[in-house]
């Protein structure tokens, strides 16, 4: 018997000793596996995850502490998430094993690691801390049916009919969620000169006024239920900037980049049927309008080229190609990549035609 457990121990050892040598010997590590891109790749996203952790805790210090912010705050915590996104995207281009599971933001997993979920969700709710609005701001009881009406509004005062100001509301509502995901009278961590409700500079909200002035009389004409809270919420935010009151920040900021491309609304839809497609369009009309409404009017608007460094420039600073050294090194792109490349404004545009839906059931109250 003393013998037989002998064998068998001596058998146990040799083959534990198999085990243990079996990560070099049999299944090489990862670390000894990678690519000197990937392992490069590896450790730049490591770095930039740690980074962007940092940041996090040091803005939610502060902020719990009630420190003074440096001027800009949000700035460094963008940056930093651009970071792991971008070194994540290399990662997963050297390692595509990397790719995992989806993510409740809807980012493309190539793009994003569904295990730092709850990195953005602090992420968001920092920026909503450092957004908050001023004590003087004054918000509205119904900013989403103000968004759907003053677009739908505008929209017949340019001639639109029912359906297609209709399609105007609901994408004005779209503009909303893309500039402050849904909330009003909102800062700007990353700038000094955008605020509000539409997220507007100065000259852009004096320049929507004159134009709203313009139409007042045709709106007053169609719908005199606007014209009347219209004159309510002037007097209200006489004496403040009009940016920080829910009703007019939007209607200036509609009148001020939007309103003239309303009529393009039936030969937008006929072109891009899906809603989001069409909220797209009209975003880029606020990052990048010249050249979107070039496009617009060549005919052939999908197919249409920008390949200008400066607008380029423009659409990452907005998010679109930003991520990852393939994306950055992009020196053009068709609207219609543009487009396919704007996908965290995805999850936005999907909450306001959720919201939009709701509005249609309820009806004007």
């Amino acid at each position: 018997m003393r013998t037989r457990r002998r064998i068998v121990a001596v058998k146990a050892a040799l083959a534990i000793g198999i085990v243990l040598a079996a990560p070099s010997a049999l299944f090489p590590t990862l670390a000894q596996s990678l690519t000197p891109q990937a392992s490069e790749a590896r450790a730049a996203y490591d770095r930039a995850l740690s980074t962007f952790k940092s940041i996090l805790t040091e803005r939610r210090r502060q902020i719990d502490a009630r420190e003074p912010l440096p001027n800009l705050p949000g700035q460094a915590l963008y940056l930093a998430r651009v970071g792991v996104m971008s070194t994540y995207k290399d990662l997963t281009d050297a390692l595509p094993s990397k790719i995992g599971r989806p993510n409740k933001f809807e980012i493309p997993p190539a793009y994003f690691d569904a295990d730092n979920e709850p990195l953005l969700d602090e992420y968001r709710k920092l920026f909503d801390v450092m957004e908050r609005p001023p004590a003087f701001a004054q918000a509205s009881p119904t900013p989403f049916r103000d968004v759907v009406d003053l677009g739908t509004a505008i929209a017949r005062a340019k001639g639109l009919d029912a359906k297609d100001a209709e399609a105007a509301g609901r994408i004005s509502l779209g503009m909303f969620f893309a500039e402050t995901n849904g909330n009003q009278n909102v800062g700007n961590g990353r700038s000094n000169s955008y605020k509000g409700s539409y997220q507007t500079g100065p000259a852009e909200d004096r320049n929507g006024h004159k134009r709203w002035a313009a139409i007042k009389d045709k709106v007053a004409a169609l719908d005199p239920q606007i014209i009347a809270r219209d004159t309510k919420e002037e007097a209200r935010a006489a004496g403040i900037d009009q940016r920080y009151n829910h009703w007019t920040a939007v209607r200036n900021g509609l009148m001020n980049a939007h309103a003239e491309l309303f009529v393009q609304i039936p030969a937008i839809a006929k072109m891009l049927p899906d809603p989001i497609d069409q909220m797209k369009v009209f975003e880029l009309i606020q990052i990048v309008p010249a050249p979107t409404r070039a496009a617009l009017r060549s005919g052939n608007f999908l197919q249409t080229r920008v390949s200008d460094p400066t607008i380029m420039k423009y659409l990452r600073n907005n998010s679109v190609f930003a991520f990852g050294q393939a994306d950055r090194a992009r020196t053009s792109a068709t609207f219609r990549e543009i487009m396919d490349a704007m996908f965290l404004f995805n999850i936005k545009f999907e909450r306001a035609l959720a919201e939009f839906e709701v509005l249609k059931g309820r009806g004007r109250p």
